[in-house]
């Protein structure tokens, strides 16, 4: 890399967006300060350098700053060309951005809104939310990840978000959505990224997290 560079990462702890975005970078060793934030007390760096989202997590890189998690993700990577993240193959890589988009724009909604409903709402919603992890689960047959044989840009969307962000929320509520017999390429998938250093590092502390998906539940449930 040269010189030092500057890189720093806004992000919250509990957070998949930007926990995804430190995987990034231990994947790619690229030395980072990260702060800290709180989204009910937002600091005053934070609203200068993403004013219009005023969202976590924000990537500052010599002084220019990226806000977006996926923009982020691929910025990370066409900077910093070792151990890339994105496939190379262009029709493998459009695949992994579709794929990704699922997970943070459908899945995700489905998952959280089933955090807010009652019971029977609730079964709805995670059937839907099933079916759409059903269709994710096909693009692991035949690997270890979604990368192949090694953890690229869908296995940090998916990876952070899913088994370490919305089953951790079910569980708190005491349902379980993905089972082994249901899902098990993903629960195999899910164990191998365990086993990554650069995953493990990154994944909130499971209680406390826990209670922080419970306290997020009982807020939607208030709206």
């Amino acid at each position: 890399m040269g010189k030092q560079e500057e890189v720093k990462l806004l992000g919250i702890w509990a957070s998949p967006f930007s926990r995804r975005i430190e995987m990034a970078l231990k994947l790619k060793g690229v030395p980072y300060d990260y702060l800290e934030e709180d989204l009910e007390n937002k600091s005053s760096l934070l609203l200068a350098l993403n004013p219009i989202h005023k969202k976590i997590p924000v990537l500052v890189h010599n002084g220019k700053t990226i806000i977006e998690s996926h923009v982020i993700l691929e910025y990370i990577d066409e900077t910093w060309k070792h151990n890339p993240i994105l496939p190379q193959d262009p029709f493998h890589r459009s695949t992994a951005r579709i794929f990704a988009k699922l997970v943070d724009e459908q899945i995700v909604n489905l998952g959280f809104i089933s955090l807010a409903k009652t019971e029977k709402g609730r079964d709805v919603l995670i059937e839907k939310t099933r079916e759409l992890i059903k269709c994710l689960e096909k693009e692991l047959a035949g690997n270890d990840y979604f990368g192949g044989k090694t953890v690229g840009y869908l296995d940090l969307v998916a990876g952070s978000m899913i088994p370490f962000c919305l089953e951790r929320a079910w569980e708190g509520m005491g349902v379980e959505v993905i089972t082994e017999k249901m899902f098990p390429r993903y629960k195999k998938w899910v164990k191998k990224l365990e086993e990554v250093e650069i995953v493990r590092d990154c994944i909130p502390p499971r209680e406390k997290h826990i209670e922080h998906m419970n306290i997020m539940g009982e807020k939607l449930k208030s709206v």
